[in-house]
């Protein structure tokens, strides 16, 4: 069961979960030739599916969360699973194109966070189950919801072509915009 002072918590989650999903949808047919076209690369794809996954791992978690009696470990471990799994299938969509498509499966780094997500939810989920009166698990898996919230969002943001700004990115434009200048000087000879 899960304890008293996480329903409100989870009940927002819920919430969240569904008006991200709901924007999500509209993310999709924003980005829907991005998407279908023929010569599509696999990796928006993915990207599509891995924020719904994360997003409909949160949702699922919150809602059976709040039914009164239910275990939180189950389904905990049930979406992780699932959520392992579909980490499986898109590597295994990735490795299909690469052949096509070189640099999809170096662009599918980002699945990395959601293997890991996955494995720590099903960590905490096991630790519910086998220890119900503790909550340090319960808080982990709500921790967990949050953090695919965080991630959904960012794979929403991919998916739309949103700009990146990266630290590493910026400095390596500096450095290069600074050379270029220094090229285009000119330089004074003597007379």
């Amino acid at each position: 069961m899960t304890p008293a002072g996480y329903h409100t918590f989870f009940e927002a989650a819920a919430s969240v979960a569904g008006a991200l999903i709901g924007l999500l949808f509209v993310a999709i047919s924003v980005a829907h030739e991005r998407l279908t076209a023929q010569d599509a690369a696999q990796a928006h794809r993915v990207r599509a599916s891995a924020a719904l996954t994360a997003f409909v791992n949160a949702l699922t978690v919150s809602l059976f969360a709040l039914v009164p009696g239910r275990e939180i470990g189950p389904t905990a471990l049930s979406v992780a699973l699932i959520g392992l799994a579909f980490i499986v299938a898109s590597l295994m969509s990735l490795l299909r194109v690469r052949k096509s498509q070189p640099g999809e499966l170096r662009d599918a780094l980002f699945l990395v966070g959601l293997v890991i997500i996955f494995a720590l939810e099903l960590v905490f989920a096991l630790r519910v189950i086998l220890h119900p009166l503790r909550t340090g698990a319960v808080q982990g898996i709500a921790i967990l919801v949050i953090v695919c919230f965080l991630i959904g969002i960012a794979r929403s943001w991919e998916l739309i072509g949103g700009p990146s700004i990266r630290v590493r990115s910026e400095v390596t434009a500096i450095v290069r915009s600074r050379g270029q200048a220094a090229k285009e000087e000119p330089t004074d000879a003597p007379a």
